[in-house]
C-alpha cells in the first residue's frame, strides 16, 4: 500500500470560494519516501495580504504558475490509487476534491488525518497541532506554512506512527472506509481487488488451504456479509480469525455458480462448509387411466411401491413442471390434479373439454402421451447454455440422468468441456432453476454413446 502525504497553501476561506496557491505531494511507498513533487499554483484570484504574511507566496509569486487545470493531469497520476493523507485532512482533501470535480475527475480515495492518528499513537500531548507535535517529537519543519515543508513533516510524523503504531493505521483506514468488518489478517487493498460480480469464492488460511467456498452474485458484497450482521456470530468469529487471503472464480450467472460451488465443495471439503444435504422426503409425478380411459396426472410422495416419471425435491418443483407441461401439451388442469373442478366451472378456454368429455380420450391421450414421452427423451441428456462471463463466451453444462456430468465456459460449439463426477446435489439444483430457464437454452441430446443428435425442447 502506498499513501500520498499532501499540503497545500491556500488563499483562504474554503474550497467552494478559495483558491489554491501550493501544493505539495510526498509519495510514501510503506518503507520510506520515494518521490516529492511540490508546484506553485495560479489560484486566478488575488492573495490576500495577511495570507502573504503567513506563507510568504504573494501575487507576483504565482502569476506565471499554472493553474490548477494544468497541473491536474499529473496530480491526478500522483494521488490515485494511494491513500490521501494530510494533518487535519478534510482542509486539504476539500480542496483537491472540488478542484478535481471541475476537471471531470471524481476524487475518493481513502483518507487518514495525522492529527487523529497523533492523538492515538502519541496520547496526553499539549496540542496535535502540526508545529507543535513536530518540537514535541523532535521532527524538523524546514519551511513552515509553505506546502513542501509542512509536507516532508507530515511524511515523517506518518512514518513514525506506521513504523511504531501500524495497528492505529490499519484500524483507521478500515474504519474510515466504513470496513472495519474487515479480518485482523486481511488488509483494505485485498478487499478492494474482490470483483462485484457472479462466481464462487475461497477462503484461504495462513497456509494457503481453502476454508470455506461460497457462491454469491456480488462476491464483494457476500464476503463482506460473512463478517458483518448479527447472524452465526460463532462461525463469523471463527472465520474472522482464520482467513488470510481470497480467491474467486467468475461464472457469469447465477446458475453457474451453484454447479460449481458444489463441484468445489465436494472436491476440496473446506472445514467450514457444512456438509451438502438433499431433502428427505422426494415427491414424484405419476401418471394412470381413469375409468373414462383418460390419462391422468398425480404429484405425491415417492415410496418403493411406484415408479415416477420424473423426481422433484418439493411440491411446488414438481407443481411448477406439470404446469409447464400443461402449457405446452394443452392438457387439462382437472385431469392433471391440479384443479378440483370442471375448467368450464371457471372458464377456462385453454381446456380443450376432457373432463367434461366433450373431448374423446383418443385425442386427448395422444398429447398426454406426447408429455411422457418428453420427459422420457428428456431423460437421455439436456444441453444448457448461458450467458459466458463475457460477451463472446458461454458457458455451457450437461446433464445426464439429471446430473451434471460435463461443463465449460466456450467461444466456439466444437470447444471440449471438462467431465466431472455427477453427484445428486447437481440434480437438486437443476430442478430448482429448471422453470426459470427460457426454453431456447435447452436441448436434448442423445445417450453419449451414440450420436449427439439433437431434439427441440418445446417447454
Amino acid at each position: 500500500m502506498e499513501y500520498a502525504i499532501v499540503d497545500i497553501e491556500t488563499t483562504g476561506g474554503n474550497f467552494r470560494n478559495g483558491g489554491i496557491t501550493e501544493i505539495a505531494v510526498v509519495i510514501h511507498d510503506g518503507e520510506s519516501i520515494v518521490q516529492e513533487y511540490q508546484t506553485l499554483i495560479n489560484p486566478e484570484q488575488s492573495i490576500p495580504a495577511y495570507i502573504t504574511g503567513l506563507t510568504g507566496i504573494d501575487n507576483e509569486m504565482v502569476t506565471d504558475a499554472p493553474t490548477f487545470e494544468e497541473i491536474a493531469d499529473e496530480l491526478i497520476d500522483l494521488l490515485e490509487g494511494r491513500v490521501f493523507v494530510a494533518h487535519s485532512v478534510n482542509f486539504d482533501f476539500g480542496f483537491i476534491r472540488e478542484f478535481l470535480s471541475r476537471v471531470d475527475y471524481e476524487f475518493k480515495p481513502a483518507k487518514l488525518c495525522t492529527v487523529r492518528l497523533s492523538r492515538k499513537a502519541f496520547p496526553g500531548q499539549r496540542s496535535y497541532s502540526l508545529g507543535r507535535i513536530c518540537e514535541q517529537l523532535d521532527i524538523p519543519i524546514l519551511a513552515r506554512h509553505r506546502a513542501m515543508g509542512d509536507a516532508q513533516a507530515t511524511a515523517i510524523l506518518f512514518d513514525k506512527i506506521l513504523k511504531s503504531h501500524s495497528d492505529v493505521i490499519s484500524s483507521s483506514l478500515k474504519r474510515n472506509s466504513g470496513e472495519s468488518f474487515l479480518p485482523p489478517n486481511f488488509s483494505l487493498t485485498k478487499f478492494r481487488e474482490i470483483p462485484k460480480a457472479c462466481g464462487v469464492y475461497y477462503m484461504l488460511n495462513d497456509k494457503g488451504k481453502v476454508i470455506y467456498v461460497g457462491k454469491a452474485i456480488n462476491i464483494q458484497e457476500r464476503f463482506k456479509g460473512h463478517f458483518s450482521g448479527q447472524s452465526h456470530p460463532h462461525l463469523k468469529q471463527q472465520l474472522k480469525a482464520e482467513v488470510f487471503d481470497l480467491k474467486w472464480q467468475l461464472t457469469g450467472t447465477e446458475f453457474m455458480a451453484l454447479m460449481l460451488e458444489t463441484l468445489e465443495i465436494k472436491r476440496i471439503w473446506p472445514k467450514y462448509n457444512a456438509a451438502l444435504k438433499l431433502p428427505r422426503t422426494l415427491w414424484g409425478l405419476f401418471s394412470y387411466l381413469d375409468g373414462n380411459g383418460y390419462t391422468r396426472f398425480q404429484i405425491g410422495k415417492i415410496s418403493k411401491a411406484l415408479q415416477p416419471l420424473e423426481t422433484f425435491f418439493s411440491s411446488e418443483e414438481a407443481k411448477e413442471y406439470l404446469k409447464s407441461g400443461i402449457s405446452a401439451y394443452e392438457l387439462c388442469p382437472k385431469l392433471c390434479g391440479l384443479r378440483k373442478v370442471n375448467c368450464e366451472v371457471v372458464q377456462d378456454t385453454s381446456c380443450l373439454g376432457a373432463c367434461s368429455s366433450s373431448e374423446k380420450p383418443k385425442q386427448y391421450n395422444a398429447r398426454a402421451q406426447d408429455f411422457i414421452q418428453k420427459i422420457k427423451e428428456s431423460k437421455g441428456g439436456l444441453r444448457i447454455e448461458f450467458s459466458g462471463r463475457e460477451e463472446e463466451e458461454k458457458a455451457v453444462c450437461i446433464f445426464e440422468g439429471g446430473m451434471l456430468t460435463e461443463y465449460g465456459f466456450v467461444k466456439e460449439d466444437n470447444e471440449p468441456l471438462e467431465r466431472v463426477k455427477p453427484y445428486p446435489e447437481t440434480s437438486y439444483l437443476l430442478k430448482q432453476f429448471f422453470h426459470q430457464i427460457d426454453p431456447d437454452q435447452i436441448q436434448v441430446i442423445a445417450p453419449r454413446k451414440g450420436s449427439q443428435t439433437v431434439l427441440t425442447f418445446e417447454f
